[in-house]
């Protein structure tokens, strides 16, 4: 779900210096065959010939055990299939733009102030942001977008030591609707602010060699191997005898440097050609101008966000009060696609029939007898042999003679065998 909040920073959602982030299935049953099938065995008394209360119990308790664990799996399987099917109706992430904004006010000095924080000029950076034309109603905080934010300031006014702020998402990290930063001074300062999103699932640059063979700069870990999968069938790489291998083109030689290799090896020796993406670079002056006392810059970006209607589906799918529905629902699908491909073989038939009766008739008879044959296992072709036409062939003559000189030797190996056994 998307966040978005009302421009203005809370209180305490400074962003810190550098360095510091913010804010089984049971045993199978055995059985002997005096035992009817789905009851559990039972041990018997030697004196009374019953069963044995305790073991009758643990045999119960364990048959109850297996009996849920089964409905457990069976469920699981179950709501699996059906987040599979949300993943394929609808799409896993949308692109959507989010508004930058980046301000910040001037608080010149006061000699009289009290404290000493009033008596020193200083300023104060803030940077916020909202998606926009959010329709979800859940907002997401602005830091959610990012997986780091670093503030570069001018290195001569505030040294090497106290020029960077930086923000990194850590395991418990508190989403905050922006950050901002207070630094005294009195003068305009130009500062750069690097923003690196957080990809879901994570995306990594390219080796340049590799972008210009594939097309793509920056893309997520299984994109880039389909896309080198696709190169390897577009080039026709495959070795025709071993499947497993790729038989490298002057490409491949300059990027894996190798002559052959496995697909399998891919992933692993992509390891050395992904880079961290890009982080965005905006370069902003923080001006100390009293008579632009808010000073704000724009910037949109591009984000990716889960789909609305995704959650929606998900939670209808695994819904128990819809399952009914959605059973009966398949089942009215089913029947009617059976009932189209039946009306489609109808019109198909119709159609054949009324552009050429005797010819489609003649040609549904020679299927209809191919079938038959099928289905007993018929040799040859009965219906042509029973004509005289069928032995006036030039091939006949041939066949005769083939039968005659293999009942000549076969009468032969059966004289042969006798005389022996006179002999013996």
């Amino acid at each position: 779900m998307k966040r978005t909040f009302r421009p203005g920073m809370p209180s305490g959602a400074r962003m810190p210096h550098q360095g510091a982030p913010m804010g089984p299935p049971g045993p199978p049953y055995g059985g002997s065959p005096a035992v009817r099938p789905g009851l559990p065995n039972q041990v018997m008394e030697p004196s009374r010939k019953r069963p044995a209360p305790s073991q009758q119990v643990q045999q119960q308790q364990q048959q109850q055990q297996q009996q849920q664990q089964q409905q457990a799996v069976q469920n699981r399987s179950r709501n699996t299939k059906r987040r599979k099917m949300a993943d394929k109706i609808l799409p896993q992430r949308q692109k959507r733009k989010l508004r930058l904004y980046i301000s910040n006010t001037f608080n010149p000095a006061k000699p009289d102030a009290e404290d000493s924080d009033g008596s020193i000029a200083s300023w104060e950076l803030r940077v916020e942001g909202k998606l926009l034309d959010d329709p979800g109603k859940l907002k997401r905080k602005f830091s959610s977008f990012f997986k780091s934010l670093v503030i570069e300031l001018d290195k001569e006014l505030y040294g090497p030591d106290n020029h960077l702020v930086e923000w990194h998402r850590t395991p418990t990290t508190q989403e905050t609707d922006g950050f901002q930063v207070k630094r005294p001074g009195d003068v305009s300062v130009r500062c750069t602010l690097l923003l690196m999103l957080d990809y879901q699932p994570p995306q990594f640059k390219l080796d340049p060699r590799l972008a210009r063979l594939l097309g793509i700069h920056t893309q997520t870990r299984s994109c880039i191997i389909q896309a080198l999968w696709q190169y390897v069938k577009t080039n026709k790489l495959q070795d025709s005898h071993d499947k497993e291998y790729i038989n490298c083109d002057k490409y491949f030689q300059q990027i894996f440097d190798c002559p052959r290799l496995k697909f399998s090896e891919i992933p692993q020796r992509l390891t050395n050609l992904l880079l961290p993406p890009d982080p965005i670079v905006i370069n902003h002056v923080i001006s100390v101008d009293p008579n632009d006392q808010k000073k704000t810059a724009c910037y949109d970006i591009d984000v990716e966000v889960e789909d609305p209607l995704k959650a929606q589906m998900s939670s209808f799918l695994l819904s128990t009060a819809n399952q009914q529905e959605i059973a009966s629902l398949d089942n009215k699908i089913h029947e009617t696609i059976e009932s189209i491909n039946q009306l489609k073989i109808q019109r198909d038939f119709m159609l054949s029939f009324s552009r050429d009766p005797k010819g489609y008739i003649q040609d549904w008879l020679k299927s209809q007898s191919r079938d038959l044959k099928l289905m007993t296992d018929v040799a040859g072709n009965p219906e042509e042999e029973r004509r005289a036409e069928f032995y006036h062939e030039p091939w006949t003559q041939e066949a005769v003679s083939r039968y005659f000189y293999c009942k000549i030797q076969q009468r032969r190996q059966e004289l042969e065998q006798a005389l022996a056994m006179r002999n013996t």
